[in-house]
């Protein structure tokens, strides 16, 4: 749900409306009644990847071909 509010009462209100969003509501501020900016929460970040996290944690038994039983099994027959 969003809520719409004038700049004036944005001015007097921000902490509140900052509240608002940071629970997770939008909130659209307007100029004259027309709808001119959002204030909406930040997204979490996805952690960067490091590469070689598995360094030493996989064999070379993990890239072997599967046998045709295990490839049967995989495919459902």
């Amino acid at each position: 749900m969003s809520t719409i509010v004038n700049i004036h009462e944005a001015k007097v209100h921000l902490s509140r409306l900052l509240e608002q969003a940071i629970a997770g509501e939008e909130v659209i501020f307007a100029k004259a009644g027309k709808p001119c900016a959002r204030l909406v929460p930040i997204a979490a970040q996805k952690p960067l990847r490091k590469p070689g996290r598995l360094k030493g944690k996989v064999d070379h038994d993990f890239f072997e071909p599967l046998s045709p039983s295990e490839l049967a099994l995989w495919e459902g027959r």
